[in-house]
């Protein structure tokens, strides 16, 4: 027998498959993977440390044996692909022995290269945290047999081919174990006692508080973050995170205040427990070179729906890798949270809170202020409603309502309603050309994540440069297609207006301007109430006159009678309009405080 047949592995891969690939089968049908190995997901694997251990009840055994492996882990997964092979040959065909299941319910036997029962899988995507089967050893067993393991925790989350213990057939001296693991983490973590105080900040520690001087002791909704210098010599400094958050909280240090090249660090919800660690963001990307080096005395704690921990970091680290930070420098500090699945978080579900200006982070204790809502944004969304909430549903009115009056006066050869019209629409325009610029200079091009959004801001500025573009183009009063541009700009305009309202209902929920909720929604439903209901008015007192002229002879008597309540009318008619301004500007002016105090 040549030396090839004296040695074969026993390969056990766990695959946890999520819909999305006809690739990845969360039933268990996976012998399309038996070959590689590996989950076809477009991802590659992990390189920390895996939470999933691979065990056997013997360290030795003989042929025809029946060898008990475990496949356990910290964390759940939802699969399993188990094989034995040659590791001498290399060879993808070449599985040896059977296995036999301890629990159908869960798990079930697959011929992979023709080979029966030559491999195990699980049954259905239901969470796991350990699989039991029995490995049946062949009359011709080789002398030594290997496990390996490949986690797939979720669809995006998989660790390959890690390497597991290596038993032997009696008598055979076992050979050094060569194999190349990730290192293991040894960082340790214990429960905090209790939850964490404002108390001190600005005097022994610094602090970044939102909403402005809340207590994460009183409120749970308080987002707290804390650093405080440590020792005489100042070569470490302790940092303290808290927040609402269903998945992790974070914070990051920034050199500037847009997200990308930032030195961050994360506390992680794991099932009952919290993960810390330290990554690096080289974009709008999922953090990289996520490990706990550096970090000691790392102690968290869940209550109340907050997500609390507290860890110390040296202020330069030896050894380090350039993504790590020195603390002895300026940053911008960031502050975010959102959804995690099986440990790995996922994007933010709002903006960031960002301090104000930079924090030398083992400078004098301060309270630092934030803001979650950039300032670029802040003035799409003040444009963007300085233009539809008020020069524009005031221009409208003008043009539906106001055309009778002041009939004898001019401005530069034209009509009053006609020039505060068009003056009042281009200014609309040009504001929603300026408004709709900002976000893809803070995007740096189309948002992925806005939804709808900025589609309805697109139609909204199409929609608006085709009206003074119809306008100009317009035929002369007296012209028999004159009706056909009426109803066109009229048509037109109303789609428009209904677009930009719908746009800002959504605009006020989007996380790069998120407005504080019912209230804003509810200052919104307020002005299109206000807006309705005079238009309603002014409908009601143009259809009675309408009316009453074509329902009266006498029409030197009508005109008497206009002439006498003319005044009167245009008079009460000036006062719809100025409280019509003046209530948009109040409602305007509400939302626009909102923005500021973001």
């Amino acid at each position: 027998m040549s030396p090839v047949g004296l040695y074969c592995p026993l390969f056990v891969s766990v695959l946890v498959c999520y819909w999305g690939t006809a690739s990845c089968y969360a039933n268990g049908k996976v012998t399309k993977a038996c070959g590689s190995m590996e989950p076809r997901h477009g991802v590659p694997g992990e390189t920390t440390h895996s939470p999933y251990r691979l065990e056997t009840n013997t360290t030795t055994f003989s042929p025809t044996d029946r060898i008990q492996v475990i496949l356990s882990g910290t964390s759940y997964f939802e699969g399993f692909l188990l094989q034995a092979r040659d590791p001498v040959s290399q060879s993808s065909v070449s599985t040896v022995g059977t296995f036999t299941l301890t629990n159908p319910k869960t798990t079930q036997l697959l011929t992979c290269n023709e080979h029966k029962g030559s491999a195990v899988s699980h049954t259905s995507k239901a969470k796991k945290t350990e699989v039991v089967v029995i490995w049946n050893a062949p009359p011709d067993a080789p002398r030594q047999v290997q496990f390996f393991v490949t986690v797939v925790a979720h669809y995006n989350l998989l660790w390959v081919k890690l390497p597991g213990p290596i038993i032997y057939q009696h008598g055979v001296t076992p050979q050094p174990d060569t194999t190349t693991r990730p290192p293991v983490q040894t960082t340790t973590s214990s429960i905090l006692p209790g939850p964490f105080t404002s108390e001190g900040c600005g005097q022994s520690k610094s602090c970044l508080l939102a909403p402005p001087g809340c207590d994460p002791k009183e409120d749970p909704q308080c987002f707290f973050l804390s650093t405080t210098t440590e020792g005489p010599d100042k070569k470490s400094v302790m940092f303290e995170l808290s927040g609402p958050a269903e998945g992790y909280v974070s914070f990051a240090l920034s050199w500037d205040t847009w997200m990308g090249n930032d030195d961050v660090y994360m506390c992680v919800k794991d099932g009952d427990k919290v993960s810390v660690s330290a990554a690096f963001v080289s974009g709008r990307t999922h953090p990289e070179d996520q490990s706990q080096s550096g970090l000691s005395l790392v102690s968290w704690r869940l209550a109340d729906g907050a997500i609390q921990c507290r860890f110390s970091r040296p202020v330069k680290l030896t050894n380090q890798e350039p993504a790590r930070y020195d603390l002895d420098q300026e940053y911008f500090l960031f502050i975010a949270s959102g959804h995690a699945q099986y440990g790995r978080v996922r994007r933010h579900s709002w903006q960031p809170l960002i301090s104000t200006k930079s924090k030398l982070i083992t400078g004098p204790p301060e309270v630092l202020q934030g803001s979650r809502g950039p300032i670029i944004m802040k003035m799409h969304g003040a444009l963007m409603l300085l233009a539809w909430m008020l020069t524009g549903s005031v221009g409208t009115f003008i043009a539906s309502f106001y055309k009778p009056d002041w009939p004898n006066q001019t401005v530069l050869g034209q009509k009053v309603w006609f020039q505060v019209h068009r003056g009042l629409m281009m200014l609309t325009v040009t504001l929603t050309i300026v408004a709709y610029c900002f976000p893809f200079f803070y995007r740096k091009g189309w948002s992925k994540h806005a939804g709808v959004h900025p589609y309805l801001g697109c139609c909204v500025l199409t929609l608006s440069l085709i009206q003074p573009i119809m306008a100009a183009m317009r035929p002369s009063p007296d012209s028999h297609r004159r009706y056909i541009f009426n109803w066109a700009h009229w048509g037109v305009g109303s789609v428009t207006e209904i677009m930009a309202v719908a746009s800002m209902f959504l605009g006020m929920r989007q996380p790069s301007l998120l407005l504080p909720q019912p209230w804003a929604t509810h200052v919104l439903i307020g002005y299109v109430t206000w807006l309705g209901s005079f238009r309603f008015l002014l409908l009601m007192q143009k259809h009675f006159y309408i009316n009453k002229s074509l329902g009266s002879d006498d029409t030197q008597g009508i005109l008497s009678d206009q002439s006498e309540r003319g005044h009167w009318v245009s008079f009460v008619r000036s006062l719809l309009l100025a409280a019509l301004a003046l209530g948009n500007s109040g409602l305007l002016l509400a939302l626009l405080s909102s923005i500021a105090g973001i």
